[in-house]
């Protein structure tokens, strides 16, 4: 007799992600209905919330800017996940700064209950590890979020922040480190603990043309997550824009450099501007003000 067992799927007990950028305008990338992208994305997550019945960490940024409009607000207070908890990101901070905190929009919806601000992890702030964020049914997992800019490999020169593996060993006593700033999506483990970087929940500029926006399932039996792409519209993010941008600088660069080649600065702004005219092709209208000017 062969007996059917019935599959038993597991229940995360937390969805990891960050950097929503929430925001009224387009990006100059997005040729598609961004604001479209923007509250479907918002509305899976909440959809996979209300499925799995667990906590949202969300690690900073929640706005693009620290003022959002009266519409985006109510937006968010009518799209956000229940159980939302997230930190300040320096978009969400006037001046990026956490003494300036009661000013933004983010702490508008911390006040009205639609989003709880933890303790700490906020941007620019120390880490106490004293104060580790703990979900009731599991003590014994200490949580960190943090909007920090965490990294495996350097993403431009000169970034400050940290490598993946290096906040692991510094911060030994957190079991799951969830980091935001950083845009691109990876996890790193050390000794059984996690790190995860979920990324940003929308396209916003060019160089993600081929990125898959996610969230993580959070398991903390194991300490192990488990992605979800988030749906997205696709061929709406275009470089035009940047080539638009390449050829009007390499526009300028041959027009300097022909400054160069054509004529030598004196000390008379008057001289310089007679060999300028006769070697280059001036309107008169735009000579004529330029004259005026120097009377």
């Amino acid at each position: 007799m062969i007996r059917q067992t019935q599959r038993i799927e597991r229940k995360p007990d937390a969805i990891l992600t960050a950097d929503w950028h929430l925001r009224e305008d387009t990006p100059i990338c997005f040729s598609g209905d961004f604001q479209k992208e923007q509250w479907t994305a918002v509305e899976f997550v909440a959809a996979l919330q209300h499925q799995h019945d667990c906590v949202v960490l969300h690690a900073g940024d929640l706005f693009h800017h620290w003022k959002p409009s009266p519409w985006l607000l109510s937006m968010a207070i009518q799209h956000l996940p229940s159980s939302f908890h997230t930190v300040y990101g320096q978009h969400d901070l006037p001046q990026h700064s956490t003494e300036l905190m009661s000013k933004s929009g983010l702490q508008t919806l911390n006040w009205a209950g639609v989003a709880n601000v933890i303790l700490q992890g906020h941007y620019g702030q120390p880490i106490r590890e004293v104060d580790a964020l703990i979900l009731p049914q599991h003590k014994e997992r200490k949580i960190l979020v943090w909007h920090h800019l965490t990294y495996q490999t350097k993403p431009f020169p000169g970034a400050e922040g940290g490598m993946a593996a290096g906040i692991l060993r510094k911060y030994p006593r957190f079991d799951l480190i969830v980091t935001g700033d950083n845009h691109q999506s990876f996890t790193e483990e050390y000794q059984g603990r996690l790190l995860v970087n979920p990324g940003n929940l929308t396209r916003q500029v060019a160089d993600q043309i081929n990125f898959r926006p996610r969230v993580y399932l959070w398991y903390a039996d194991t300490n192990t997550v488990e992605p979800v792409y988030i749906p997205i519209q696709e061929g709406v993010i275009s470089r035009a824009h940047l080539e638009v941008k390449e050829q009007r600088d390499s526009r300028i660069d041959a027009f300097v450099s022909g400054l160069n080649k054509d004529w030598a600065a004196d000390l008379s702004f008057e001289q310089n501007l007679e060999k300028f005219k006769q070697t280059n092709i001036v309107r008169r209208s735009v000579l004529d003000l330029v004259y005026k000017a120097i009377g």
